[in-house]
């Protein structure tokens, strides 16, 4: 019998890992094609060695998993872990066996094929998991993130598993820069900052204020470098951690995509944006035609005047900021890959020289001038593709003027706010210097 997708049994099935992500009419034809089993007391789901790829869910009662002399572990259908299939590994590692009267679901290869072959609507979700129960779900929350959503259930069924709650107290740092990296957070309960300092001796800027369900803590895991920016709880908090070692096996090797230099020359060929995340002062001297700077620090504030509909291809120098900067991107619904072994990793002849001409931001005024003289003369010849090719990159050219125009404004606008917070910093100090020659008489 089809299961009800507005019945209890629907709602519990609709957190299951993978069907969680599903689109909703994706969803909705699976239901039509499964029902609820049930089991007794000592019966086996399956034993060790089956060689049969279903996925079995529990939906209610106990299972235990287990082989021939070890009792490995006890799955209850309220726990989070009933929200993964059993021991899905095939051939099965152990047996499953009820404890009690349960009910299961049993899903095979050609119903999951099934749901993925019915039209995708562009209407609907991909993540519409039920959150009545509450706000503090954050493994809904690792779903809702294309990053998580893309990862095999493995992996999120070990990360779930791996994951360490920890309390803080207001006011207690809990990642401080220059510290090496050791967890990724997610916030379960609270808020906290995210600030940096630019040197030693400078004055701390307030960079963000994060809360509930926010993640932080992943850009020195990434990159292997020392933490860059602080991050202090404002409130009472939980959290919920992961080691580096999982992180990086779980989350950052499976997600992560590279490519050659070849192949990053034939996307920005098809129409892919090549973005360089180094620092000006570094970028300047060499670099990758066609490439634009958006250095690291900037990319946050600046991931809104990007295009979603382009690939990006990132670059630094040697690859280690590109793939923090990429998971960024991705967490971002950006389609992002690596340049393989960053600047380094290619020819001195490859790379271009700053022109007499150059924008701040590196785009070279030359490069527009070749591009118009190019189209001018291919469309004297009436040779319509190369025309075409080279209105493109006229288009993205603008694109490139445009996106750095918007950077340039939004960096304006940021040092303003320094300026003004200068400004009253240094009105207090004139303040403090008043009062003080008051208190000594010499005012």
């Amino acid at each position: 019998m089809a299961v009800d997708i507005h019945s209890a049994e629907g709602r519990a099935i609709r957190q299951l890992i993978p069907l969680s992500t599903l689109p909703f009419n994706k969803f909705e034809a699976l239901c039509a094609q499964i029902k609820i089993e049930e089991a007794e007391t000592g019966q086996f789901l399956f034993k060790c060695g089956d060689e049969r790829n279903d996925l079995v869910y529990l939906i209610d009662g106990s299972v235990t998993l287990q082989t021939d002399a070890l009792k490995i572990e006890t799955i209850k259908s309220d726990s989070p872990s009933a929200r993964f299939a059993l021991a899905h590994q095939i051939p099965r590692k152990v047996n499953a066996v009820a404890n009690s009267r349960i009910r299961f679901l049993r899903l095979n290869a050609d119903m999951m094929k099934f749901a993925q072959d019915v039209p995708y609507e562009e209407t609907e979700s991909y993540m519409v998991v039920d959150d009545a129960e509450g706000n503090d779900d954050w493994m809904t929350t690792l779903l809702k993130s294309p990053v998580f959503r893309a990862l095999p259930p493995a992996n999120l069924q070990k990360i779930l598993i791996g994951m360490e709650e920890v309390s803080v107290d207001a006011g207690e740092i809990i990642v401080n820069q220059g510290d090496a990296g050791d967890f990724f957070y997610i916030i379960k309960k609270g808020q906290c900052l995210v600030s940096r300092k630019p040197s030693a001796n400078a004055k701390e800027i307030k960079l963000a204020q994060l809360t509930d369900q926010d993640t932080f803590g992943e850009d020195a895991l990434i990159s292997g470098e020392p933490r860059n920016v602080s991050v202090t709880a404002l409130t009472d908090m939980t959290l919920l951690r992961l080691g580096r070692e999982q992180f990086l096996t779980l989350i950052k090797k499976p997600t992560l995509k590279y490519i050659s230099y070849q192949e990053a020359q034939d996307l920005v060929a098809k129409g892919a944006d090549l973005i360089d995340v180094r620092e000006p002062d570094e970028y300047k001297p060499r670099h990758l035609p066609m490439s634009m700077n958006l250095p690291f620090f900037s990319l946050r504030m600046q991931i809104k005047t990007l295009n979603r509909q382009h690939p990006i291809v990132v670059v630094c120098q040697n690859g280690k900021i590109s793939e923090t900067a990429a998971f960024i991107l991705m967490r971002h619904k950006f389609n992002a890959l690596i340049l393989q072994g960053g600047i380094n990793a290619i020819s001195p002849d490859q790379l271009k020289a700053p022109s007499s001409f150059q924008i701040d931001d590196g785009i070279e005024t030359s490069n527009f001038r070749e591009v118009i003289s190019e189209t001018a003369s291919t469309q004297v010849l009436s040779e319509q593709p190369s025309a075409q090719d080279d209105l493109e990159r006229l288009r993205r050219f603008l694109q490139q003027l445009k996106t750095k125009y918007n950077i340039l404004e939004a960096e304006k606008k940021a040092l303003e706010m320094k300026y003004l917070a200068l400004a009253k910093y240094t009105e207090s100090l004139k303040a403090e210097l008043e009062a003080i020659k008051k208190a000594d008489g010499s005012g």
